[in-house]
C-alpha cells in the first residue's frame, strides 16, 4: 500500500482556491489600475462589476470542485475539465462586461465633466470623431477631452433630439475638442474649494489631504462636477490653467 495520502477533497478544492486567487489577483490589478484606474472606479460602478466577476472566478470554482472531488474517482479528470471550462466561461463573460463598461473618456461639457464608458459609444459615432484620438475606445484608462456644440442649425437641432432621447452631446466624437480649448470656459464655470470644505467636516478631511499631498492653499485650485455612471465626485482643477488634478468622493450637487 502507498505511503503517501490521496489528495483530499479539502486539498483539491484549497488549490483550486489559491489558482484562483492568482487569477483573480492579476485580473483586478488590470482592471483597477489600467481600464478603472482611480479615482475612476468608484463612480464607473468599477467595484460593483469586480466583485462580480471575483466572486464567479474565486467562489464558483473552488465549490464545485469540492462538491465533486473524489480521489480514484472514474471520470474524475473529466469532471474537472468541464468545471474549469464553466468557469473559465462565466470569467470570460464578467471579464467582457466589465472592458465593455470599463471609462473611455472624461468630457468637459459646459460645467461638468461626464464619465462616457466604451458600451455608451455607437461605433458609428466614433467613426466620426473630430480627431484620431477620438475615433477609438482606449484601453489605458479614460482621455479627458472637451465638447463644443455644433454650429449648423441641423445639427443643432438633431442633437437636441438625440439629448431629448437620453444621448447626450458628449456622446458624440464628433464634437469632441482637446480639452485645452475649453479649459478658460470650463474653470469660469468652477466653484472655490472653500465652498466644498464649508459642507461637512468629513469633505473638509478631504479636501485637506489633498492639499496637504500638494502642499497648497484653496486659493490654487477650484472644482467642478464628475458626473459617472454609480457616483458623482467632484474634479478639482488649477485655478490657473484649468487642468483637472483628480478626482475626490464629495457630492458636488
Amino acid at each position: 500500500m502507498s505511503n503517501i495520502d490521496p489528495m483530499s477533497r479539502w486539498k483539491a478544492s484549497g488549490l483550486h482556491l489559491l489558482i484562483s486567487l492568482g487569477v483573480a489577483s492579476a485580473i483586478g490589478a488590470l482592471i483597477y489600475f489600467i481600464w478603472y484606474p482611480p479615482p475612476y472606479f468608484k463612480v464607473a460602478g468599477g467595484s460593483t462589476l469586480m466583485l462580480l466577476i471575483m466572486g464567479v472566478d474565486i467562489v464558483i470554482g473552488p465549490l464545485l470542485t469540492l462538491a465533486v472531488f473524489k480521489h480514484g474517482k472514474k471520470g474524475m479528470r473529466f469532471d474537472l475539465i468541464v468545471i474549469a471550462l464553466l468557469q473559465i466561461a462565466a470569467f470570460g463573460y464578467g471579464l467582457r462586461v466589465i472592458a465593455a463598461a470599463r471609462p473611455v473618456f472624461v468630457v468637459a461639457e459646459v460645467d461638468r465633466f461626464v464619465l462616457v464608458a466604451a458600451n455608451q459609444l455607437d461605433d458609428a459615432d466614433l467613426a466620426a470623431g473630430s480627431l484620431p484620438e477620438f475615433r477609438t475606445r482606449s484601453w489605458l484608462g479614460p482621455r479627458v477631452v472637451g465638447v463644443v456644440p455644433p454650429k449648423s442649425s441641423d445639427e443643432a437641432y438633431e442633437s437636441t433630439i438625440a439629448a431629448l432621447g437620453g444621448k447626450d452631446i458628449d456622446r458624440f466624437p464628433r464634437y469632441y475638442v482637446p480639452y485645452a480649448q475649453v479649459a478658460a470656459a470650463m474653470l469660469a464655470h468652477s466653484r472655490p474649494l472653500a465652498e466644498i470644505i464649508k459642507k461637512s467636516e468629513q469633505d473638509n478631511e478631504k479636501v485637506r489631504r489633498f492639499l496637504a499631498s500638494h502642499h497648497a492653499d484653496p486659493a490654487d485650485f477650484r472644482s467642478l462636477p464628475l458626473q459617472g455612471r454609480v457616483a458623482d465626485f467632484i474634479i478639482v482643477v488649477s485655478a490657473k490653467t484649468g487642468w483637472p488634478s483628480t478626482a475626490l468622493a464629495i457630492d458636488p450637487w
